[in-house]
């Protein structure tokens, strides 16, 4: 038998070991534990409610829901897609063979984007600009790769080179059902692979796209129609945004500088197989279920689950991916409700006061940054459990019940991208929801200076009547002060109380940010995990922003008239609980900005004075840290 862990040298392990070793993940997970068996309930409660709203028992809420189960109800028909079978894929495989040449393509290229979703050799969209954020912009970047991040192109990369031949067994079997012969399926699998190997040149890491602010790129359109050379943009410009503005916001400006080095003449072929091969990959899933199946192989082995999820999981997934706003507002009505909305917000409301309190009593900012700073918090949106109503787009997404699966899917997607492109000529709609109320997570956008609480993370662990104030304070009131440290985190430090990025720091005060910065790169930087090493510079927004809820909370934890600091820090380990599967948690090393649950649940409370006296950690336990290397930034 095992001694027990002790608190003293890994509160993670104490806390969940238990329960680590008896969890088990299910067939059709990567995880399971913390959020995603919240989540999993979430779910669970959603698709019976799918299920008594189409069979009859139970009635829609809105016309919104009932469009949800019309989709819904033509995903779960197996009958009909197996009777189908591959043919309502033929028609955009169709259009993409019958591209002739480079020339041909620039004709048609924004038709075939505006009718058909074939994407050009780069992506476009509306967005807020960052400097302006009453206003939209034009935004360029790279295309994306087959794999999760160009580090895992690298010769020495074996999980990269192990993956890549999993795809191309995969499309190998899927263009077997196509109508290109032996000799064209494989000619067309080759190209596809050595474009994406050369996208994989030229686009940003994961580690590069940490740091966001660096994707703002403006520039003169004339420039980048200059450098996007031999394809077409303005005439493309004109045609998706009928005027073409006098600016575009490159997020990447190595990619579009080097693009004729992707996208040329002589590569041409090979772009038209990359469409072919990933416009046959996005519709696979959605065909009978034998493709279905072979379809989510390369899925499967990303995340290390086993099996697809069953026909109805399947059914109502497909469903939240075009309806989840409507859904969430339903959640939140049904099993939330109005008086947990005005609970949440209030303890929302007390941690932003201990927030204003920590910044105005920091001993490293001066008076203005000070002042800054919290009138950023003042302007602070908070969007507490669900929206009152769904954003327009769902007023014109329709679901056909005499169309195939794949139809209603295309033309949903197709006024999806329309309705971003026409924001173009409108002003940035900030109240917009960033996530849907059945979601169990939270968010911070920097742009609209606003943070996001779905009604679904406000659960137990990290929220309940049952648990003591210490105990939610240690859960969900940690995880809204990490929210708002995202303000504050070096990302979020660079925007306003707008949500502009513009310069608001005192020139000394923001040289010792980064120096605080550097030394939370540096405390998490090549920490070791059974996935592999922590990449420091990849999750050091999320660490600041734990570095900053986690003493909030504990502040206001402090203040209750019942403390218990016991409570609050094993609350705290206990939300991280988690077991993955290898090959995610491999992944999210690779591409996640966030740092692997164990760490995040041991690492931030070593930084702490109060983790020392509540549980009497000395020199030589496991979770001491000397006094010189505790990173203390809010």
């Amino acid at each position: 038998m095992t001694n027990k862990v002790r608190y003293q040298d890994d509160l993670y392990r104490a806390v969940n070991g238990a329960w680590m070793d008896q969890a088990v993940i299910p067939d059709d997970k990567s995880s399971t534990g913390g959020f995603q068996d919240l989540a999993d309930e979430v779910e669970e409660k959603m698709m019976a409610d799918f299920a008594a709203v189409a069979d009859g028992s139970k009635e829609a809420p809105d016309k919104y829901f009932a469009q949800a189960v019309t989709l819904y109800q033509q995903a779960k028909d197996f009958k009909t897609r197996d009777a189908a079978g591959f043919a309502p894929a033929l028609p955009t495989l169709h259009q993409v063979a019958a591209i002739k040449d480079l020339a041909d393509y620039n004709h048609r290229a924004a038709e075939l984007l505006q009718q058909q979703l074939i994407d050009p050799p780069f992506n476009v969209f509306v967005d807020a600009d960052m400097k302006d954020t009453s206003k939209n912009v034009i935004n360029l970047m790279g295309p994306k790769t087959i794999l999760p991040d160009t580090s895992y192109y690298a010769k020495d990369n074996q999980n990269g080179a192990q993956l890549l031949a999993i795809f191309k067994d995969m499309m190998s079997k899927l263009l077997a059902y196509t109508d290109l012969d032996d000799a064209a399926q494989k000619t067309t699998l080759a190209g596809a692979l050595a474009f994406d190997a050369e996208i994989a040149k030229h686009v940003k890491s994961s580690e590069e796209w940490a740091d966001y602010p660096k994707a703002y790129n403006p520039m003169p359109t004339t420039t980048v129609v200059e450098k996007l050379k031999p394809f077409d943009f303005e005439n493309f410009l004109k045609a998706i945004f009928k005027t073409v503005p006098d600016t575009i916001v490159v997020a990447d400006p190595r990619f579009l500088d080097e693009f004729g080095q992707l996208f040329n003449e002589a590569n041409f072929a090979n772009y038209r197989d990359w469409l072919y091969v990933l416009s046959l990959d996005s519709v696979a899933g959605f065909l009978s279920e034998p493709l279905r199946q072979l379809g989510g192989t390369y899925n499967r082995a990303l995340s290390g689950a086993p099996k697809s999820p069953d026909q109805v999981k399947h059914a109502y997934r497909v469903t939240n991916a075009y309806f989840s706003e409507p859904i969430g507002i339903y959640y939140g009505r049904t099993y939330f409700g109005e008086k947990a909305k005005a609970d949440v917000t209030q303890l929302v409301e007390k941690m932003i006061a201990t927030y204003k309190q920590r910044l105005a009593n920091s001993d490293w900012l001066s008076q203005p940054t000070k002042d800054k700073a919290i009138l950023k918090l003042d302007k602070m949106v908070l969007k507490m459990g669900y929206p009152d109503k769904p954003e327009a787009i769902y007023d014109l997404l329709h679901v056909d019940p005499e169309k195939s699966l794949l139809e209603n899917l295309k033309a949903m997607q197709i006024v999806q991208q329309q309705y971003n492109y026409d924001k173009l000529s409108k002003p940035v709609d900030r109240s917009v929801w960033n996530m849907p109320g059945h979601l169990v997570n939270a968010s911070y956008d920097p742009s609209k200076n606003d943070i996001t609480f779905p009604a679904a993370i406000l659960q137990a662990p990290f929220y309940s009547l049952k648990q003591t104030a210490s105990e939610n304070l240690g859960g969900i009131g940690a995880v809204i002060a990490h929210e708002i440290s995202h303000g504050f985190d070096n990302n979020g430090a660079q925007f306003d109380e707008f949500g502009n990025m513009v310069n608001w720091w005192q020139k000394a005060d923001y040289a010792h940010f980064n120096e605080l910065t550097k030394a939370m790169i540096d405390e998490f930087d090549g920490l070791e995990t059974e996935a592999g090493k922590v990449n420091g510079k990849l999750v050091v927004s999320e660490n600041i922003a734990d570095a900053g809820g986690l003493p909030a909370a504990l502040d206001t934890a402090k203040r209750e008239p019942d403390a218990d600091l016991r409570a609050f820090f094993i609350n705290w380990a206990r939300i991280w609980r988690s077991k993955s599967r290898l090959e995610r948690a491999k992944m999210l090393l690779a591409v996640d900005v966030h740092a692997p649950h164990e760490l995040r649940a041991n690492i931030q409370p070593r930084n702490l004075d109060d983790w020392y006296t509540t549980f009497d950690v000395q020199p030589g336990d496991g979770m001491y840290l000397p006094p010189e290397k505790r990173v203390q930034i809010w």
